[in-house]
């Protein structure tokens, strides 16, 4: 199949946005911010890299607060250097022609009390989970985390509303909701990881409250349609588990279509984190959210140039987001559209580090003769 036979490449609307590929570069924790968790050169330079004329990234995990954070390295969007450093990116991105959304999000449960100021990370619940989190001592493991007061909420949804007007103050098109990976927002959703009685638990309607006030405080910023909402429907990272998970994602999917939002971003449980759990197994979260969520939908985890068209063609899908293979082939739209081979990714080189294996992958076009090769396909 030929470029111009793919659907990878027509246009798209993404809220008010007109994108000329269906090519998503997805959030990735890379832990590369400078001191004070601000953006610096060596992120401005990567996000620059991968920036093509019409399309669309989505930034790695910002944080709201300074105890929202689970890895040290990561960065924030609470104070007004974050807003400069984020900037520099954005008008990076937009300079390529390209559009850039913010992720937001609160890590929740898998944190630390180096992290935080000396405070337990926090969850809706109290449920045991192990992990290992990022410190200035290196992966450690999390701390043990309690259970919010019901007083507390209000305040973090401030938090993201807050996130949501330094992210405008930085020039990005718009912000996504991280409602996935068993980071705070999905522990609220999902009934293994809520165990409350109040307000904010029990029923499906009570558990999706907080992650609805969210997407409001977003919303009362942005605007609906330059808001995203990602989830991971019977997804592993972070321990998280739900009885029923097509009844909790449908039911929240369909409160979501009242919004009209830019985008429902889905991640497919056939990965958790950086692997892939189930070789070959086909889609099945997306397919599924495609017959109730209205709205655009970016189908991520696990897809190669064939299986991205082959999910567009049947419409369980509008757009695929990439996250490994962009991690090592900053040009990955062009190689897709050309069927070129693409640049193996470093997974040493995922969480955190200097420049090596982050902004020193060549396009392409400008590798020596020797080292291009004859096209290749699919790449899962």
């Amino acid at each position: 199949m030929t470029d111009e036979d793919m659907k990878l490449f027509s246009p798209v609307a993404v809220g008010p946005f007109r994108l000329s590929h269906r090519v998503v570069h997805a959030p990735m924790t890379r832990l590369r911010s400078d001191a004070g968790d601000s953006p610096g050169a060596m992120m401005v330079e990567y996000y620059r890299q991968r920036a093509s004329q019409g399309g669309l990234l989505i930034t790695e995990s910002a944080h709201p607060s300074y105890d929202s954070r689970g890895y040290l390295g990561a960065p924030g969007i609470y104070t007004d250097a974050h807003v400069e450093g984020w900037k520099q990116v954005a008008d990076a991105v937009h300079a390529k022609g390209a559009r850039i959304f913010m992720q937001i999000a609160h890590d929740g449960r898998q944190s630390h009390v180096d992290l935080s100021w000396g405070n337990a990370p926090i969850a809706p619940s109290v449920v045991p989970y192990e992990t290992t989190v990022f410190t200035q001592d290196g992966w450690v493991p999390n701390s043990p985390h309690r259970a919010l007061e019901i007083d507390e909420i209000p305040a973090l949804v401030e938090s993201f509303r807050r996130a949501a007007e330094r992210a405008k103050a930085a020039g990005f098109d718009g912000v996504e909701l991280h409602n996935a990976n068993g980071y705070l927002a999905d522990t609220f959703l999902q009934d293994g990881t809520n165990r409350r009685t109040d307000a904010y638990g029990g029923t499906i309607e009570k558990r999706a409250r907080f992650s609805l006030e969210a997407v409001d405080a977003l919303a009362s910023v942005w605007g609906a349609d330059r808001v995203g909402v990602r989830v991971s429907p019977s997804g592993r990272w972070g321990a998280v588990s739900d009885s029923d998970p097509e009844a909790t994602f449908g039911y929240f999917a369909g409160r979501l279509n009242a919004y009209g939002l830019a985008y429902l971003h889905v991640i497919e449980p056939r990965v958790m984190g950086t692997e892939t759990l189930v070789e070959d197994q086909a889609p099945v979260a997306s397919a599924f959210l495609r017959r109730v969520f209205d709205g655009p939908i970016i189908a991520a985890g696990g897809f190669g140039r064939d299986s991205a068209e082959q999910i567009l063609q049947r419409g369980d899908a509008d757009l695929v987001a990439f996250g490994r293979w962009f991690s090592s082939n900053p040009d990955l739209p062009a190689r897709l559209r050309r069927d070129l081979p693409l640049a193996p990714y470093r997974r040493d080189a995922f969480w955190g580090g200097d420049e090596r294996a982050y902004i020193d992958f060549p396009a392409y076009d400008d590798l020596p003769a020797q080292e291009t090769n004859p096209p290749a396909h699919e790449a899962a």
